[in-house]
């Protein structure tokens, strides 16, 4: 068995509560008779950490003893705040300079890592947006003198040969992970679909000493000579092909020592004609040794990946039982709307998976992949491909223009049709793909109830069009991408709702249990001129929710892009038991913890025009 999974009641020690990203809390103060009493306990706001205000703040603060940290501001800074009370016990930002300039992510991160050693000494990791690992007092936010230099680390130093100190564009957003004395880095990368070169930074993921800054093992996500999976780049591809970052938090099995990567795709996103093969380990999920950074397993989700199908978020680890049998589960979540889901100890699928043929591209330079893997169980969790019955049906009028609009692009017979040339032989626009290059799935991922072995996923209904052409006055690859956005009918989506929902698999048998769009009608499609006199299902948003379980309740925001509502339901039917106003939108992940005897729900919340805060609930006094 996994021992930290929902092991730790009152605190939420990791970004996703445990090193089994699970996002639960085994707390119960707050349940079904209660929950609706919720009240904003306290309101902490960002506004003030950097020149501009934080409006998409993404942050998950993380709970040690009722003391919360987090990170804030254009400029990352990490704080403490009392969790009780909100007050603000110490902040601490690194000044980057000009080399911030350069910051692919120069946002307010998703937060922070904690890790205690042996003495008794507790510390905050902080990955700023320059590309910094920095080692601070949990107590008092200063920097640790005996971490690195002056306890700041340069992650730049010793990356790749000949990168440049303050301009290459690699950074990060998401938290290091520790596991035991080990902090693992990952990195982020500029969006890839317009690419200005065929070469870049490469995401090779390292492992340092939490107490000395020491570099102990380096991962490379592009298999270099004599390394497994090198045979996968065909010619030098692999000395020039950047990102295959992990810039998604991490997991990690401590009882086992295993530390796993979702890996993202290489350079560009879109088109791989600069880089024929497989690729290893781009749009993997590698399973590494985490004290000496050795490959145990590893599963490419998408072989020579060119639909920007990175993995986006933490895999979750999850105790299943399977015909009686108990699994140790691993369980990537992807855009193209799969659960992959392994026996996190051997790699092994928890149920079959098919290697099948796909279509092939037509792109001058370009060779996709003979065949991709696709499971069996569980059935995708969102719409997967573009036809006919995907299309908008409100009315036969606007199913019929849709139909129209649909002409113009090649449209997905399979979830992996090609990517297609802005203006092509047959005349068409592009390829119409869904999920598009957001998802299904992304960062906010999903949640795991340990208890019951249900998982809950949060996803989005938005197709994108995969269009490409020839624009050397901007990259010296042969084509980028012109085009993502996808066509509307009237105003309304293309395709037909709900466009954003949650759903609820037994992992126990991959049978989904229920699904639900994440939330009501918009008013601008529930009063569209063509649909005033229908009466309109509860659509859903086109967000992804961010998601929280606990012992009692699933906790749901509607996400960027939705309305400032935050929803308990019940986790076995999705029945919504409460509907509670927050200030502003979620856009970080909720998390909860106890302190001073308390159960404390906090969320991040921002939106246009609206400065990003932290706002508590809890129960009234």
């Amino acid at each position: 068995m996994f021992p930290a999974l929902g092991a730790v009641a009152e605190d939420w020690v990791h970004y996703g509560a445990d090193l089994g990203a699970t996002r639960y809390a085994g707390l119960s103060q707050i349940n079904a008779e209660n929950v609706a009493d919720l009240k904003v306990a306290w309101r902490w706001k960002s506004e003030n950490y950097g020149p501009r205000p934080e409006r998409k703040y993404s942050t998950t603060p993380i709970a040690i003893d009722g003391i919360l940290y987090a990170t804030a501001g254009y400029r990352r800074a990490a704080v403490a705040i009392d969790g009780a009370t909100g007050e603000t016990l110490w902040m601490y930002r690194f000044d980057e300079g000009d080399r911030a300039d350069y910051a692919p992510r120069r946002n307010s991160g998703r937060g922070v890592a904690y890790w205690q050693g042996a003495d008794g000494g507790a510390r905050i990791f902080l990955l700023t947006p320059g590309y910094h690992l920095i080692s601070l007092d949990a107590e008092t936010g200063r920097p640790v003198g005996e971490f690195a230099d002056g306890g700041v680390l340069d992650l730049k130093e010793d990356l790749a040969p000949d990168i440049d100190m303050a301009t290459a564009r690699i950074g990060a957003s998401s938290p290091p992970l520790i596991v035991d004395d080990v902090v693992i880095v990952g990195a982020a990368l500029d969006v890839g679909m317009r690419s200005p070169s065929m070469r870049n930074v490469p995401g090779h993921v390292r492992g340092f000493d939490a107490r000395t800054g020491k570099l102990l093992w380096t991962f490379h996500t592009i298999a270099q000579p004599g390394e497994f999976g090198h045979d996968t780049w065909e010619g030098d591809s692999w000395r020039y092909t950047g990102n295959a970052a992990v810039w998604a938090p991490m997991s990690a099995d401590a009882s086992l020592g295993y530390v796993y990567l979702p890996v993202e795709a290489a350079t560009s996103d879109i088109y791989g004609g600069h880089r024929l093969g497989n690729n290893l380990f781009s749009s993997s999920l590698v399973c590494l040794d985490a004290t000496t950074g050795q490959r145990i397993w590893h599963r490419q989700i998408v072989r020579h990946d060119i639909w920007d199908w990175d993995n986006p978020t933490a895999p979750i680890l999850l105790d299943v039982v399977i015909d009686g049998q108990s699994i140790p589960a691993v369980i990537q979540l992807t855009k193209q709307a799969f659960a992959y889901a392994f026996n996190r100890t051997t790699g092994e699928p928890l149920w079959p998976m098919e290697e099948r043929a796909v279509p092939q591209s037509d792109v001058p330079g370009e060779r996709t992949a003979a065949r991709q893997l696709f499971p069996t169980r569980p059935a995708p969790f969102d719409r997967q491909g573009v036809n006919e019955a995907a299309l908008i049906d409100f009315t036969p009028e606007l199913h019929a223009e849709a139909l129209e609009v649909v002409k113009r692009y090649r449209t997905s017979t399979s979830l992996f049709s090609p990517p297609s040339l802005v203006d092509a032989d047959d005349g068409s626009k592009g390829t119409l793909i869904l999920p598009g290059s957001l998802g299904g799935a992304n960062w906010e991922g999903g949640a795991a109830d340990p208890e019951t072995g249900m998982l809950y996923v949060a996803s989005i209904t938005r197709p994108s069009v995969y269009a490409l052409a020839a624009d050397p006055e901007h990259s010296d690859m042969n084509y980028i991408g012109v085009g993502s956005v996808a066509p509307r009918v009237r105003g309304l989506p293309l395709i037909k709702p709900p466009y954003g929902r949650i759903t609820a698999i037994d992992m126990n048998t991959g049978e989904h249990r229920w699904m639900m769009a994440n939330g009501d009608t918009p008013k601008r499609i529930r009063e569209h001129r063509d649909l005033a006199e229908l009466d309109i299902p509860r659509t859903g948003k086109s967000s992804r929710a961010g998601l929280l379980v606990t012992k009692t309740l699933l906790f749901a925001g509607e996400g960027w892009g939705g309305d400032p509502v935050f929803r308990a339901h019940d986790k076995n039917t999705g029945t919504i038991i409460a509907e509670l106003e927050l200030p502003a939108t979620q856009t970080g992940l909720p998390m909860t913890f106890m302190a001073n005897d308390r159960q404390f729900i906090v969320v991040a919340v921002g939106g246009p025009g609206v400065p990003g805060e932290l706002v508590a609930l809890a129960l009234p006094d």
